[in-house]
Formats: structure tokens, sequence, C-alpha cells
């Protein structure tokens, strides 16, 4: 560890911390403003958005209305980048006339994009045509994360809102949610983005690949593309799908510090953004803060674990002077080093981002075991765009609830009273995730299709499962990167892990909005538990630790608890 490592994990918080309330307050603006913001650029195209569409955006929807435009439209998503990727060899632009994606492999790629995961299981710049890299994974790159932001304005107007003048119990529209989150969030800022990226060094053409002649006499294939249009929406949707398989270690993706450091920025810039735009909703920014803090001390917690698990490098190895100074560098990038490969790690797994800039199978146990748990913890850390948020939320329901509990008295959030509905969904969402989870990764690892995809054995193979499936349920998208992945039994059932994490989670969050929206707001008394203070964050915490980790920790101690003694014993790693 180094004094100057730390000092860039320090110096990127502070700007997460600084770019909070600004992004925040313009993300109110553009949902719950009664203007938009540049009305004759912006304005004019999300009206002309909503007459092709032929939404009226006056109109707004129900919980069950909203969840069903939610899911018709990414069902037919889902179909599209399906169809665009069976036929890729009869569309243009694929300058290297790259064949049809097999049909399991262009399903599991399909759910994957369609649910923000970004799940790859092969290479993509020797798999995707150019068109398909834009028109099929790009297209969802964009409107999967608007559907994230739809879940949470949903909720948040659910608990914000009061009862009474609207029987109908109404949630927004989604169909302007999704326009808005488009059009003056998603699209500027990657506008902004891929133009900062491609004057560092991100390649942007539409090239068949470069032929070059190598040192020793021999040529090298070089892969092209629109790259950096791409890298800026990966990071800023929190998407994570590389162009290159190497993904944010590539070069052409991720060339210099300065390029990872903007790409680590933009992938907490909208969710933390969320939790101030979530205050402004709620009347009290307060909440919000709550809601960064918690965060805030989940992630750093995490950095504090793996930079230094990095640092100290392999034990095995430390009777080499080098290895003893340089720590754990294998699977990272000199161009990063340590603390920009670690902060990355665990930036990409609390944000369910799933890029990478360094390999975590290569990374010690204890800290390959950091990004695993910031995944079991449901993504909660930040997370993905609205998603994120809307899971800690439900956390603070039902740390809320505890709270009741504990002095007898009904549990109140926002002035309204948590009944048994809300906490029968609340359990509903927290116990969806590690059934699918876990009983995925029991199938993996028991049985004869599963155990062929691994490339280690041991606890260090279980390991790749249980990140596998949870990365896949989780929506992160990354991966150990030591399992083999493209085959019937992982395509499958990783897809089937995608589709539960992303959808039956959402269906609770917005069941919980629609009960909570035709509840009267009542004022504080005495004996309610105020959510804005230490105490509220403190046991917020809690609740997400107890709930998200312990849940996996038998798991986690077969897995890389056991590696990582085995490590300190010489007998393993």
């Amino acid at each position: 560890m180094t004094a100057h490592g730390w000092l860039q994990i320090a110096l990127f918080y502070l700007a997460i911390l600084a770019a909070t309330r600004p992004m925040g307050a313009y993300m109110a603006r553009v949902f719950e403003g009664d203007a938009q913001p540049l009305p004759r650029v912006l304005g004019r195209l999300e009206r002309l958005l909503y007459r092709l569409a032929g939404v009226d955006p006056r109109r707004e929807h129900t919980a069950a209305e909203y969840g069903l435009a939610l899911l018709l439209f990414s069902a037919v998503g889902l179909l599209g980048a399906y169809a665009v990727m069976r036929a890729q060899h009869l569309l243009p632009l694929d300058p290297e006339a790259l064949p049809a994606v097999p049909p399991a492999l262009a399903f599991n790629t399909a759910v994957s994009f369609t649910t923000n995961t970004n799940w790859q299981a092969y290479a993509g710049e020797s798999t995707m045509s150019h068109l398909t890299q834009m028109l099929a994974l790009g297209w969802h790159n964009f409107v999967s994360a608007a559907a994230g932001f739809g879940l949470v304005l949903a909720l948040a107007r659910g608990l914000t809102r009061r009862g009474g003048p609207d029987p109908r119990r109404t949630l927004g529209n989604f169909w302007v949610d999704l326009v808005r989150s488009l059009v003056y969030v998603l699209l500027p800022l990657s506008l902004v983005v891929a133009l900062v990226l491609a004057s560092q060094g991100v390649i942007q053409n539409f090239e068949p690949n470069a032929t070059i002649a190598t040192l020793d006499g021999g040529t090298q294939s070089i892969a092209m593309g629109p790259v950096a249009s791409q890298e800026a929406i990966k990071m800023l949707g929190i998407n994570g799908g590389g162009f290159f398989n190497a993904n944010s270690a590539h070069p052409f993706e991720n060339p210099t510090p300065l390029t990872n450091f903007v790409e680590m920025f933009v992938v907490f810039l909208i969710p933390a953004g969320l939790t101030y735009t979530y205050g402004r909703m709620a009347g009290d920014t307060r909440q919000g803060w709550a809601l960064f803090a918690a965060m805030s001390v989940l992630f750093v917690a995490g950095v504090a674990v793996v930079y230094p698990a990095e640092a100290a490098g392999n034990p095995q190895a430390l009777a080499e002077p080098l290895v003893a100074v340089a720590g754990n560098m294998e699977g990272k990038e000199i161009r990063f080093g340590i603390a920009g490969s670690s902060l990355f790690a665990t930036i990409t797994t609390d944000a369910s981002c799933g890029a990478v800039n360094a390999m975590h199978d290569s990374f010690t146990p204890v800290g390959g075991l950091v990004p695993m748990v910031n995944m079991q913890l449901g993504e909660v850390v930040f997370g993905g765009i609205g998603v994120g948020l809307a899971g800690m939320v439900v956390f603070a329901i039902l740390s809320v609830f505890i709270a009741g509990l504990m002095v007898g008295r009904t549990p109140e959030y926002l002035g309204k009273k948590i009944e048994p509905r809300e906490m029968k969904l609340a359990m509903l969402y927290v116990l969806v995730f590690p059934l699918a989870l876990l009983g995925l990764a029991a199938w993996a690892a028991v049985s004869e299709a599963g155990t062929a995809g691994l490339a280690n054995a041991g606890p260090h193979g279980l390991s790749e499962i249980l990140y596998a499936y949870s990365s896949a349920t989780g929506n992160n998208g990354s991966a150990f990167a030591g399992l083999s992945a493209n085959t019937p039994f992982y395509n499958g059932t990783l897809a089937l892990a995608m589709l539960i994490g992303r959808f039956w989670m959402m269906i609770p969050v917005l069941a919980i909005a629609g009960s909570m929206r035709g509840k009267t707001t009542l004022p504080p008394g005495p004996g309610t538990f105020p959510t804005h203070g230490a105490l509220f964050v403190g046991l917020l915490v809690a609740v997400v630790l107890v709930i998200g980790a312990l849940t996996f920790f038998p798991a986690l101690c077969l897995g890389p608890v056991v590696e990582h003694f085995l490590a300190a014993n010489g007998r393993g790693f």
C-alpha cells in the first residue's frame, strides 16, 4: 500500500461527493420539475418521441400498469436483440463477415443486455459485428438503464406522494420516465463522456480489423470499431459489457489512468445523484443523504479490505523481493496499478456495472471475496441506475420495521405506516435473490455440466461458480474469468438467474410503491423513529450486512475463506 494509492481512493470519493448534489438536483428537475432543461432543443425531441410512440404524457400509470409497460417493453427489446444477433451475417456493418451468433449464446446475450447485466460468454471483437454492437447491445445499454430510472422514480412517488386525491394511486408514466431519462440524462452525458474518452485514445471508427507487422516478423490482427460511444454508455448506464473481451483492461477501451478515473467516476455519478433526487422528492434532502451515507460506509469498507489484500500479495510468493514490493500484480494492468485496480473492482461490483480493468480470478482470496460479497448484498451499494437505490429503500423499510419492533410501535417511513402487506413484499424481494443464486449455484456445483466449465478445482472452483451466479442474479455481469460459460448449461441457467434477478425483484418493489401510494402521510410524533440521522444509518448498514452477507456466509466459507487459509499455509492459490 502507498500514500498515493490511498490519495487516489480519497480523491475519487471526494469527486463523487461533490457531484452528488448538482447531479441529483438536475435529475429532480428533469423528472419532477415543472420545466425541463433546454426546452427548445431537448424538449422538442421529447415531444417528438411522444408523438411517434403515440404516448399521452399527461396520463399516469398505476403500479400494475407501470410494471406491465416495463415488462412488455423489455420483452420486445429482448426479442429484437436476439433477432439482430441471429441475422447479423445478413446485415450491414460486418466488415469481418462474422457468422450468426449461435442460438443459445444469442439468447443468453439478449437476456443479459435486456436485464442490464451485460454478462458476456463470448469475445466481443470476434463474435459481434459493428451493427450488432450498436443496434442490439448499444440500444439496451441505454434503455435498460432508463428502465431502472423508472423503477426508483415509481417507488419514490409511492412513498412521497400523499394519498387521497388520486383514487387510482398512480406512480407516474413509464414512457415519460423512459424518454426523459434518455433525452435529458443518458444521451447528453454519454456524448460528453465519449468525446473525453476519444480525446484520450479510445478508438471510434467503423473500420475492419487492422493487420500489422510484429517485431518477430509475423502479423497480428487488431480489432477496430465504434468503441468510445459504447464505452461511454457502458460505464454511465452501469452496463459493463465490453466491446473487447478484455473489457476495460483493453488499451482501446481504457488507455490511461485518466480514462480509468473518468470511467470509475461516471459509474457512481447517477446512482449517487439519485440519492439526492430521492431526498428532494421526499421533501427532506436529509433522507437522501442518509441513504448516501449508508452506501458510503459499505463502499469504503470494501475498498479498505480489497486494497490491502492485493497490496500484500500472494503469501506463497513473498520470498521474492519484487513480489513483496509490487504486491499481487497478476491479472492487473501496470498503467492502473493495484490501487486503481482494487478501486475499480470495488466500484464495479458495488454498482452492478460489471466492467473490469483487472481479472478478478487473479485476485487474492480476500481480494476476490469482497467483489463477490458486494454483489451478494443485493447490489445496493449505489447499485445499478435506480435499481440499487430502490433496493436500499427496501432495506430502509425493513430497518424501520425492526426499529418499530424494538420499541413496540407501528413502524413508519416518510410518514407512512409500514404494515404486513409491505413487509411481505419486502421479504419476497429479499428472499428471491438468494433462492435463485444459491439454488442455481448448487445445481452447477454438483452437476457434470456445471463442473465441466471449471478451470480450477477445490475452493477456487466453487468461487468461480458462486461468482458467476452472484453476478448474473445481481445483474452485474463481471466474471471470475476462470469459468467456461459458453455452454448450453451455463447459457440457460445464467439467463434464468438474470431474468429472476431483474424482473422478479422489480415486481415486489412496484407493488410496495402502489401499496404505499394510497396511504395517508402522518406528521411525525414523539415515538417516530427518525430516518435521517446517524442511528438510522448504522441500523441500515447492519440490516444490509446481516440479511445480505450472512445469507451467503456458509457458501463463502467453502470458497474464498477456505482458500485464504489454504494460501496462508502454502497449500493453495
